[in-house]
This record gives C-alpha cells, structure tokens and sequence, in this order.
C-alpha cells in the first residue's frame, strides 16, 4: 500500500505526498488495463478521428477543422481522449499514434478535395513526445504521402510543452516553418510564456484556453481576454477561441476583435462523413490550387 501511495505520488510531481487511499488500487488497474489495450489498439484499427469546425467570429464562414483522436475498444468501450493520451504520453506509445493522427487527417483532406468539396485548414494536435521525434520530416511525409500543400495543415502544440525547453523547440518550430505548415500555439494562457519567447516562435496563431472564456462574466476576465486578443494581433498572430459554449461568449468575441471559434455553441467533434454533409461545399478547390 505505500509502494503504491509512492507511485502516486511521483506521478503528482516532486515535493509531493500521498496518503493511501482504496481507490489508488482501482486507478493503477485502470491505467495498467488501458496500457494493454493500447498496445496494439493501433493495429487493430481501433482508433478514428472526429473533426470540429473553426469558424470565422464575425462571418460564421467555415475556415478550417481540429482533428481530434478518439478510441473506441471492445471490452473498454470508448475510452475517454484526456485518458488514453496521457497513458500514450508516459509509454512513448504516443509518437506511433501521433504520426497515424497526422497522416489519416491529411489523407481526409485530401479524399474531401477529390470529392469536389471546397478546402479548408486541418488542425492537428502534437505532443511533446513527438517534437522530440523528427517532427519535421513527419509532418513532411504525411503531407506528400496525402499530395496537400503545405499551408492546408496546421500543427498546434499546447504551451506549456513548449515552455519546457524553448530553445530545442524554437528549432523544432523553424523546420516546421520551413516547410510552409501553419504552427499554432494551444491552450494559450496557461504555460506561463514571455514576451520574449512569443518573439521568437515562428508561430501564425494563439488559441485562447477556454477557462478564460469561463470568467467573462467579471469585468477583469473580460479584461484579460481582450488583452490576449490585442496581444496576439499586435504580434501579427491570428487568435482562436476554444471552448464557446454560449451566445454571450460569440458576442464578447466579436465585441473584442476574436478572429476564429470552435466549441459546443456551433458543433461537437463528429465523424468525417457527418463533417462533411454538415459543413463542407462543392466549389472550387482553393486549398489544392497551391
């Protein structure tokens, strides 16, 4: 019992203690049976990817989609993503899973652009694990394997990732511009960057953390967002809300000058078919005319 207080506790950070407790049990089988599961789920095509539109604040136009993992298992049933990404994360599983995620979007976009629907932006997400990976040449090979340009892809690395080692990762963030991807910074608010590290990333946009749209009904968190919003603008960046949920947050973000938004107000991450029957149109194809 306090072997297993101890796992839990270095698993918390450092200069931390755990006093044991039932349920520790409970959660060590919980994360030793996603482990197993996960090892393998890859090949077992057990993994899919739901789409969620980013949308123009003041238009509503359709500009781009977050391709967003989700796992679905026999015995386990679907398996929550904030779970399974951080088992992921701790076992190096992660960096398998995440070239699938960037080469299956780019393969979607690409299916969608064949099929005569207008293009738009795909978002996907990267972990820390990754960068550390030849990200670059990744993101290069899903890119040619799928016949996109560059620019049709958008990589969004969450901050406090980058904050970690911010001279590693600025070179990580070159190669990646290099190539001619679009970079955004997630979770934008919470990791703790300064001024001088936004300089130097070679970043295109910031998305705004959805606690700070939680707090809009202060007077000081309506502050602190539009202070984002002219931060990110002053900076050249293009600034995304995650997590809009009400009318009066889209309100409040075109009051301030917010260029994109994704949340439950407008749609819940879906299945590429349902994407495209929802959201996408025929026309002329602007993202493969690079």
């Amino acid at each position: 019992n306090a072997d297993t207080a101890m796992y839990h506790a270095k698993t918390g950070g450092k200069n931390a203690f755990e006093l044991f407790s039932a349920d520790m049990n409970a959660r060590l089988v919980r994360r030793a049976t996603i482990e197993n599961a996960l090892r393998g789920a890859l090949q077992r095509g057990e993994f899919t990817l739901h789409y969620q539109p980013q949308l123009h604040v003041v238009s509503g136009e359709l500009l781009g989609a977050e391709a967003l993992l989700r796992w679905r298992h026999d015995r386990l049933g679907d398996v929550p993503p904030d779970e399974f990404i951080r088992v992921a994360e701790e076992t190096g599983l992660i960096v398998a899973l995440g070239r699938w995620v960037l080469r299956s979007a780019c393969e979607q976009l690409r299916h969608w652009l064949d099929a005569g629907y207008r293009g738009i932006r795909i978002g996907v997400n990267v972990s820390l694990r990754q960068l550390d990976h030849h990200l670059a040449a990744d993101v290069g090979a899903a890119l040619a394997n799928a016949r996109l340009p560059a620019h049709s892809l958008e990589v969004e690395l969450t901050e406090s990732y980058l904050m970690r080692d911010v001279d590693r990762n600025v070179r990580t963030l070159e190669e990646l511009s290099a190539i001619g991807v679009n970079i955004s910074i997630d979770d934008f608010g919470t990791g703790y960057s300064s001024l001088s590290y936004l300089k130097r990333l070679p970043i295109h946009a910031v998305k705004i953390d959805r606690s700070f749209l939680h707090d809009i009904g202060a007077a000081d968190g309506r502050r602190v967002l539009a202070a984002i919003v002219t931060l990110a603008h002053n900076l050249n960046l293009r600034c995304v809300a995650e997590g809009v949920e009400t009318q009066q947050q889209l309100a409040l973000l075109r009051e301030i000058g917010g260029d994109e938004f994704q949340g439950y107000l407008h749609s819940r991450p879906m299945p590429a078919e349902e994407f495209a029957r929802r959201f996408l149109v025929r026309g002329d194809l602007q993202i493969a005319a690079s």
